[in-house]
């Protein structure tokens, strides 16, 4: 076993850095990965940010390539990353560990000038990190060539794949010299990893790191907490949650932009500070937010998947998964991002009744228990704050310098009893501490302790009860039976379920109104996910549940006025329904029930939109990205492109 980075064959230049950045011993990580690097062997990597992963390829690729100097616009080393945030932090990090070696560092990423990453690259660069789409357009542009590429590294390559990045990659990776050094990082190893791999790696040296590598007897590094919520009601349990848990730094996951928007503005009126990251955000703006996030002066960021990924803050005491993540993957890329530098982090899941089995396939899939937790009552809630203002309170007469105060204590004594005098200053501090969370929350919150049926309050009415269905899938129960669209009279009417999600069953199809769920037709054909026509305008101004049923007046859904949008990915990129709705409700603000059918080929997709969306549909996703990557999209005129 090597203890120190001298022995693991590093030369004086790297070593004095090391000593003047503090680094005293190498990491498993760095021990295990850096010797085959020097000799220039292939090498696939497993493990998670916050392992020492990034100084384990930098340090032995800045050593190999000290002493040549790089040709305008031909870099020496290539370093592929997902996202723009970790482009930089690779960036500084590579400028720290070799800035006694005169190695010059070129970050290319999107958001960036263009021009100023050209004369970059045209003035030489040792060391190119870059996202794979912004290497691509330089490739096109004759700005870069990677012909002189002595070693190439991809750092979690996973999430470039998830990001849509697969072909990009296999382009770039062909560009490289067959001769070259290739070094693959990534959190979790799926078949798709092990495909590019086989391709692209020479007879690898394998390292395998895990993420906790407590010592044996200690307690994990992440406690792991899901809460089983109605949907409903997730927002008013993720504030109690938080107040009890007092995180002091906290990142919350969300699906979209709108989700995280809407979150953060409800949390800040808990008192929170709150500040949201999303894909909708300019470069200058994400920047300001993570400037604020590492300087400790927010309590709470809310993100999604993409705008988060390449976050590296060492203080996120909590990561909170608003939504189950849809894979064990994405569940350990999160919860990846607390729980560092020996600290203990907490991640946090909030469930719905009927994601249980999203739950037991990340326990299989981690071969980590998830505890069942109830969401806090209000009594926890206060009674939690009473501590904090206890400790405060404490820390206070621990402090001393109370004497200027003393004179005001002992002329009210004079005047009450010293309890009351005090019980009315615990009080007041109480309530400056608190702040504008400190009104009584009432919401009754349904209790569940296992994925079965709720428990209410005994003392709770029957007919105040949540209602079943308030979400995506359920029919609303009034008066002991279902409306619009449930059953009533002993009969269905509506024509399903209500709820903006209810499932009507039509001969040989399922259809599901959260996008789609089963497809239709043979196995030859395209499948079509089909939504039902309920909650659509009518002419009155108010809403119509669909089928006529008891939905109010207005006449039925009129499908003569719906169109098609043609959109240039299909089932070879990923795509899925809800990639669709969600980037046409997110991108072109359009309202998702109004989406109609949608039917996905291998190398496009069809979406019925109304007539009056199209437009805008087809001019906002020609500005967006789907799957990381720029598409055609047109209204649909029967040319395909299989």
């Amino acid at each position: 076993m090597k203890d120190t980075f001298a022995e693991l064959g590093f030369g004086p230049e790297i070593l004095a850095e090391l000593a003047a950045l503090g680094y005293e011993e190498p990491t498993p990580i760095q021990t295990a990965a850096a010797p085959p690097l020097l000799e220039g062997k292939d090498l696939l990597g497993q493990a998670a940010t916050g392992t020492g992963k990034t100084a384990a390829f930098a340090l032995p690729l800045l050593q190999r390539v000290s002493k040549m100097r790089p040709a305008p616009n031909k870099p020496l080393i290539l370093v592929l990353v997902p996202t723009r945030e970790l482009a930089v932090q690779v960036s500084e990090a590579f400028h720290r560990y070799g800035r006694g070696l005169g190695i010059a560092v070129a970050p290319i990423y999107g958001g960036q000038d263009f021009h100023r990453q050209t004369m970059a690259l045209r003035r030489g660069a040792h060391v190119v990190i870059a996202t794979p789409g912004r290497v691509l357009d330089h490739m096109r542009r004759g700005t870069i060539d990677l012909s002189g590429v002595v070693s190439v590294v991809l750092d979690e390559a996973d999430e470039m794949l998830d990001m849509g990045f697969a072909e990009d990659l296999e382009l770039i990776l062909e560009a490289a010299p067959e001769t070259r050094q290739t070094a693959l990082f990534s959190a979790t190893l799926p078949p798709r990893i092990a495909g590019i791999a086989e391709r692209h790696l020479k007879d690898p040296v394998r390292v395998l790191i895990p993420r906790d590598t407590s010592k044996k007897g200690s307690m994990p590094k992440v406690r792991q907490t899901a809460y089983i919520v109605p949907r409903a009601h997730k927002i008013a349990a993720l504030g109690r949650v938080l107040d009890l848990e007092s995180p002091t730094l906290a990142i919350i996951f969300c699906r979209t932009r709108l989700e995280v928007d809407e979150l953060a503005e409800r949390l800040v009126g808990r008192g929170y500070t709150v500040e949201a990251l999303h894909g909708g955000m300019s470069q200058n703006e994400r920047d300001r937010v993570m400037k604020k996030a590492r300087a400790a002066t927010v309590d709470l960021l809310v993100a999604t998947d993409v705008a988060a990924r390449g976050i590296d803050i060492e203080h996120i005491s909590h990561v909170v998964n608003f939504d189950v993540p849809s894979s064990p993957e994405a569940y350990v890329h999160r919860i990846g991002r607390t729980g560092r530098a020996g600290r203990e982090g907490v991640a946090i899941t909030l469930a719905e009744p009927r994601e249980h089995r999203l739950v037991r396939n990340i326990e299989w899939s981690t071969k980590q228990k998830i505890e069942i937790a109830t969401v806090p009552t209000p009594l926890d809630v206060k009674a939690r704050r009473l501590d904090l203002t206890k400790g405060t309170l404490r820390e206070a007469v621990i402090a001393g310098e109370l004497d200027g105060f003393r004179t005001v204590v002992e002329t009210l004594s004079s005047e009450y009893d010293l309890m009351d005098v005090a019980a009315a200053a615990v009080k007041l501090a109480h309530e400056a501490l608190a702040g504008s969370a400190a009104s009584e929350d009432d919401l009754q919150i349904p209790t569940y302790e296992s994925f079965s049926r709720p428990e209410y309050p005994p003392q709770r009415p029957y007919t105040d009860r949540p209602q079943y269905g308030g979400g995506r899938y359920g029919a609303s129960m009034q008066g002991g039976g279902m409306q619009g669209g449930g059953m009533q009279g002993g009969g269905m009417q509506g024509g399903g379920m209500q709820g903006g999600g209810g499932m009507t069953r039509q001969p040989g199809a399922m259809h599901q109104g959260s996008g789609g769920s089963m497809p239709r037709g043979g196995p030859d054909e395209r499948p079509v996910y089909q939504k039902p026509r309920d909650f659509m305008p009518h002419q009155g101004g108010g809403q119509q549940r669909g089928g006529g049923g008891n939905g109010g007046s207005g006449g039925d859904f009129n499908a003569s006025k719906m169109v098609r949008v043609y959109i240039a990915a299909g089932r070879l990129m990923g795509m899925r329904p809800a990639d669709l709705v969600g980037a046409i409700a997110n991108e072109a603000n359009v309202n998702p029930r109004g989406i109609g059918d949608i039917e996905i080929a291998d190398a496009f997709s069809l979406v019925e939109l109304p007539e009056s969306d199209a437009d805008r549909v087809v001019t906002a996703l020609r500005g967006a990205t789907l799957r990381g990557r720029k598409v055609v999209v047109r209204r649909d005129d029967g040319r395909r492109k299989q």
